[in-house]
């Protein structure tokens, strides 16, 4: 049976799960690296599942495990290899001048760093598989948009985007180059949109938005959110534009 291989970050809850269950179909290999494994999430048959729990704060032991295993499956197993860089962390809502130091460094790094890192890994180790090679970073719309109480956050996904910007001009001056593309999915209904509009209205000015968002039907479900980010990762044009919004479809 033909394989193809996903890595996947973030893949034991909300979003990140919803991708995992939907890419464990018959003929792929899904590595899920998330600081927790998943007890519900199992490979039917015809597929394979790898659960590596990994703090993604240390992204350069994560990259080298990622790395090392790659090297280990030789060019001519997979017929396609992707990264879905989908984990990230949004720290205690506070003004950065009353946000924690270690928490805004953790944020940068898993959110930014450890994106980079497993990046380098993955594209450096199947260089020479001559399969398609795709690498999706998961963004959000806080990366074009400055908002109040959320500076660790947006830099994290604005750094992101403009770093997919920056490989795709290096993937595109390679023969068989990785096509790649920083993509915000919409606004999710998340733990992550819990921890927003749970938020003291005194620390972030935009926590009305945010219930509002909940209380009016406008969030996506994991699911359908998960399905819309696959369907753009599947597109024959996915990477032509490295920035993207899955609103813009």
């Amino acid at each position: 049976m033909t394989l193809h291989l996903t890595i996947l970050t973030g893949g034991s809850r909300g979003m990140g799960l919803a991708m995992a269950r939907q890419l464990l179909a018959p003929g792929h290999t899904l590595v899920s690296i998330a600081r927790h494994a998943n007890p519900e999430l199992a490979a039917p048959a015809g597929a394979q599942l790898e659960q590596w729990t990994l703090d993604l704060a240390d992204g350069a032991q994560a990259a080298g495990q990622l790395q090392s295993w790659l090297s280990a499956q030789g060019a001519g197993r997979y017929a396609s290899a992707t990264l879905i860089n989908n984990a990230g962390v949004i720290p205690p809502i506070a003004p950065l001048s009353a946000s924690d130091v270690h928490e805004v460094a953790r944020a940068l790094r898993v959110g930014l760093e450890a994106p980079m890192q497993l990046t380098a890994a993955f594209l450096a180790a199947t260089e020479g598989w001559g399969v398609p090679r795709k690498v999706l970073n998961v963004s959000s719309g806080l990366g074009r948009r400055a908002m109040a109480s959320q500076a660790a956050y947006c830099a994290a996904k604005a750094g992101m985007d403009h770093f997919t910007r920056c490989l795709a001009l290096d993937e595109a001056a390679k023969p068989h180059g990785a096509r790649v593309c920083s993509l915000a999915p919409g606004v999710i209904d998340t733990d992550m949109q819990v921890q927003l509009r749970s938020a003291d209205a005194a620390d972030f000015p935009d926590v009305g938005n945010f219930a509002q968002l909940k209380s009016s039907g406008s969030l996506t479900s994991p699911e359908e959110a998960a399905r819309r980010v696959l369907a753009w990762l599947a597109r024959p044009d996915f990477g032509a534009n490295p920035v993207a919004d899955v609103r813009d479809a």
